[in-house]
């Protein structure tokens, strides 16, 4: 069992640095918790490999700097998508 964990760990750093991934993009390609990215990333890749590790921190520290662009951007087109559905009526 410890070796699957190890092992998706290590894929799910190798992902979210090859994509720029943020966790809840990661989560939703594996299938799995963004609970479970989160710890697999915090706990047990810095035991496996540290240097994967310091690359994984710097991707999420920029998705958190960004989150809250992303997010006004999010929210910003849902209101313009309403107001199209509502001009259509």
């Amino acid at each position: 069992m410890k070796g699957i964990l190890e092992d998706r760990a290590v894929r799910l750093g190798e992902y979210i640095i090859e994509h720029q991934s943020t966790v809840r993009d990661t989560a939703a390609v594996f299938g799995i918790s963004k609970s479970t990215v989160h710890k697999d990333i915090t706990t047990l890749l810095p035991k496996l490999n540290a240097g994967l590790y310091k690359e994984v921190r710097a991707v999420l520290d920029i998705n958190k700097e960004e989150r809250h662009l992303r997010g006004g951007e999010a929210t910003k087109q849902k209101y313009e998508l309403l107001k199209r559905i509502r001009h259509q009526k």
